[in-house]
């Protein structure tokens, strides 16, 4: 399902609001059902968007690296 600009801005304020962090953007991906989430410029997740039955929901995904683990 697509999401449209006024998805992404209502999601990334929502998300800056939600952690505190202004830091935290949303840029649209050359496919239409996702978008990535940013945090300072780093890329650290996809939005999925999900309409089931007229119920609509966002899921973030978000890959952790083990390696990205070990540093911190």
């Amino acid at each position: 399902m697509n999401l449209t600009k006024d998805d992404i801005s209502k999601l990334q304020s929502y998300l800056q609001k939600k952690f505190g962090n202004p830091g935290l953007t949303i840029r649209e991906r050359r496919v239409a059902d996702s978008v990535e989430v940013y945090l300072n410029g780093e890329a650290i997740g996809t939005i999925y968007k999900d309409n089931d039955e007229g119920e609509v929901s966002y899921d973030f995904n978000m890959s952790i690296l083990d390696i990205d683990i070990e540093e911190a």
